[in-house]
């Protein structure tokens, strides 16, 4: 089928007080599996290409015409998004690779500084119909740096610097900081929900949680209850990948062929994803 669009999509989702999974990928393996889990699952997903994952391959081309080719050709909706954007000349790329929407990261910089960039990329990427995402607060956990501290200043995204932020900037959703990390490989995480509830009444943009794969489901299903329309998954996909080609290759210590292994870590990664989108849209408030 045609290709969706993340913004119809979290929509559908924020109005339905469900989520959507918006699932990073790496290989064509990573694309094969999220489009399979999410078919299995019979839900729409996001194919979401990071700007680390450019920066693996060299160049945004290839996986993103892969990625297109695939969701063209899904049983279920599937849209692209371009995640944790910083780089300009990659940004531009969007639109013309297939792209819906982009998620544009200053969140490192300073409150003034995050807010007048951000501003220049949604004026940017609604000029070529794209929908944005922006974080405020930092989730960390990126590109091997630790997890920042709960109480750190600015670790939280504040409610109402959130409200003039989202309004100041235009952007279309909101990713915001309640607890969560990106790379963790244990699923510990605890949300706050307190702070997750302000933020939801206090904003009408759609919430995007990021680190979810260091969430229990337990916690999941109650930051979607709470408000959460998009919940960004990578790091679990690739455990289940991992995991599934070492048992493979111990079990085959000869094996050489990696078609036989690859073929393993995807089903693993489509298990990890029917399970997630599963999980998201069951969940109601």
């Amino acid at each position: 089928m045609p290709l969706a669009t993340t913004g119809d999509l979290v929509a559908r989702a924020a109005a339905d007080r469900t989520a959507v999974a918006a699932v990073n990928v790496i290989t064509l393996e990573h694309v094969e599996a999220v489009v399979a889990g999410a078919e299995s699952a019979g839900a729409p997903v996001v194919l979401q290409v990071s700007e680390n994952a450019v920066r693996f391959h060299g160049r945004l081309a290839p996986l993103a015409r892969a990625a297109v080719a695939v969701a063209e050709r899904a049983d279920v909706p599937v849209a692209l998004h371009l995640d944790h954007v910083k780089d300009g000349t990659l940004l531009r790329q969007a639109a013309d690779a297939g792209f819906s929407s982009v998620m544009y990261d200053a969140s490192t910089l300073s409150y003034t500084e995050n807010l007048d960039a951000t501003r220049a990329a949604a004026d940017w990427a609604h000029s070529r119909g794209l929908w944005i995402e922006a974080e405020l607060g930092e989730v960390g956990g990126k590109n091997g740096e630790p997890p920042l501290d709960a109480h750190a200043p600015g670790a939280r995204t504040d409610p109402a610097e959130a409200r003039a932020f989202v309004a100041d900037s235009g952007v279309d959703a909101l990713a915001v900081a309640i607890g969560s990390s990106h790379a963790m490989t244990s699923r510990t995480a605890v949300l706050d929900h307190d702070l997750l509830k302000a933020l939801a009444g206090t904003l009408e943009v759609p919430l995007v949680l990021h680190g979810s794969s260091g969430v229990p489901d337990s916690e999941l299903a109650a930051a979607v209850a709470g408000g959460i329309a998009k919940v960004n998954v990578g790091t679990a996909l690739n455990i289940a990948m991992t995991g599934a080609v070492r048992e493979y290759l111990a079990a085959h210590p000869d094996a050489v062929d990696p078609r036989r292994y690859l073929a393993e870590g995807r089903e693993a990664m489509a298990h990890t994803v029917t399970d997630l989108v599963r999980l998201l849209g069951r969940v109601t408030s």
